[in-house]
């Protein structure tokens, strides 16, 4: 069984910066692409960043494309989002979740598997 835990939000004042972590349990993780989702009250579930397996592809909407970066550390199986120049209506749960085996960056929501349980990202004006 899969788990995905993250953990680093909270609240940041506009223009400030949160760093997020998933850690995953297993002994699969370096096998997946992974990536990053957003969702806000009364939104869709959007995706925020992918990752390919290896780590050497991303893929950003263009929405947080230089501000976001998302990164992993296969060793300690666990995934990061960096997040800067936050806007308040970024204010979300953000959850991570496992893409496809031997993956690319997957943009697609349906190409996800599990998800972790979330944490809730606050930025206020």
């Amino acid at each position: 069984q899969v788990q995905l835990v993250e953990s680093g939000g909270g609240l940041v004042q506009a223009g400030g910066s949160l760093r997020l972590s998933c850690a995953a349990s297993g002994r699969t993780f370096s096998s997946y692409a992974m990536g990053w989702f957003r969702q806000a009250p009364g939104k869709e579930r959007e995706i925020v960043a992918a990752i390919s397996w290896r780590g050497g592809t991303t893929y950003y909407p263009d929405s947080v494309k230089d501000r976001f970066t998302i990164s992993r550390d296969n060793a300690k199986n666990t995934m990061y989002l960096q997040m800067n120049s936050l806007k308040p209506e970024e204010a979300a749960v953000y959850y991570c979740a496992r893409g496809p085996k031997f993956g690319i960056a997957a943009m697609a929501r349906s190409e996800y598997d599990y998800w972790g349980r979330g944490t809730q990202v606050t930025v206020s004006s």
